[in-house]
């Protein structure tokens, strides 16, 4: 199934795995790879000797294309950037929206540059830089997300911008890959999809909690790092909720201490790097200091597989996941769906209009610049 996003970056399906902390390493990115799919390193919770290390990896178990996900407003957001020039990586994903100067550079070294927004004036202004491609997730989605649904975004980004837009948020099969493409997308991005897989390295104690969850055991909330964060709805979320203020701080110092040392990063880097949280919203400097919680409670369930100590962040599909296929197995079970689903389409539309019609002069802009939909055969 060929589409913008296949012929963007060089993979053989439309799907994308997103680079989820302390979940998307080495083991899964590849397997994504190898199953045809674009994988996605996450760095954020790496070192710079980490990252170059995992890329080396990643290429060392694949030839195919993937990517690294990168915050742009880290302090040391350039000499990432670098580790992916020397490296050769495909494709560069950005949580955040990164500089004008910093698309420049990666692209001028031939990288294909994506990132990940969550409202139509993101997806115009990196656009207007020079973004290859954007990844729009919807409210769904899991970690930090919108309060916009997915069916009511994606539609508005195709057709503010000229370039491939591949939808996040609800993703999991074929049904849903034809939806997007349907909209106008490219292809989809899907998270919690490949976290249940047999190539995740998370926990099997962790993978057993998401598996039980139902579409109700999702929620949206601010007390981990006082911005939305979709996850599963745990006791130690609800203890978060319910903390006082003096505790609530307590429990920041000391997880921004941890990961302090994890990360090397020093206390103003650190500083640094809450503030730029903070993009112009009314966050307490309590709440700036409760970014260090993300990463240190999820490590403590995605890495150290204490679901009564970590939070388990979720897009609302984790509700209808019922298995752990390989990536391989995925991928090649969506793109299978998909098929089906626009076999019986076509059927469908060769049943109720017998005569052809004519096809129209010249395709919408969206069209032209995303592809239309397949025809199956």
């Amino acid at each position: 199934m060929e589409t913008a996003l296949t012929r963007l970056v060089g993979v053989r399906h439309p799907i994308v795995q997103t680079g989820m902390g302390w979940v998307a390493g080495p083991r899964l990115v590849s397997a994504t790879a190898n199953a045809g799919a674009l994988g996605i390193l996450a760095s954020a919770t790496m070192t710079v000797d980490q990252l170059r290390t995992a890329v080396r990896e990643v290429k060392s178990r694949t030839s195919e294309p993937f990517g690294v996900n990168l915050r742009a407003d880290a302090g040391d957001a350039g000499d990432r950037v670098r580790i992916i020039i020397d490296e050769g990586v495909k494709v560069a994903s950005f949580a955040l929206a990164p500089s004008k100067e910093l698309i420049a550079e990666l692209k001028e070294a031939g990288v294909v540059v994506v990132p990940s927004i969550g409202a139509r004036r993101h997806a115009e202004k990196v656009a207007a830089w020079g973004a290859d491609a954007v990844i729009v997730q919807g409210g769904e989605g899991g970690g930090h997300t919108g309060d916009v649904a997915t069916t009511v975004l994606l539609p508005q980004v195709v057709d503010a911008v000229d370039i491939p837009v591949v939808a996040a948020g609800g993703f999991h099969d074929g049904r849903g890959l034809v939806a997007a493409l349907a909209y106008g997308a490219a292809g989809v991005a899907m998270g919690t999809r490949f976290l249940l897989t047999s190539d995740s390295t998370v926990p099997d104690a962790v993978k057993a909690r998401y598996l039980a969850a139902t579409v109700k055991d999702v929620t949206v909330t601010t007390a981990v790092d006082g911005l939305p964060h979709r996850m599963l709805r745990t006791d130690l979320v609800t203890s978060l909720e319910n903390a006082g203020r003096t505790r609530t701080l307590v429990r920041a110092l000391r997880h921004a201490a941890a990961f302090r040392r994890l990360s090397g990063l020093g206390w103003r880097e650190m500083v640094r790097d809450g503030l730029a949280m903070k993009h112009g919203k009314d966050l307490a400097w309590s709440q700036v200091l409760l970014a260090a919680n993300t990463p240190m409670l999820l490590k403590a369930s995605m890495v150290e597989g204490r679901t009564d100590l970590g939070v388990m962040a979720s897009g609302q599909v984790a509700g209808v996941i019922e298995d752990l296929p390989s990536c391989k197995e995925l991928v090649d079970r969506v793109m299978a769906e998909a098929e089906a689903v626009l076999t019986r389409l076509h059927a469908q539309s060769r049943q109720a209009s017998p005569a052809q019609a004519p096809a129209p002069a010249s395709a919408p802009v969206h069209e032209q610049a995303q592809g239309t939909l397949p025809t199956p055969g």
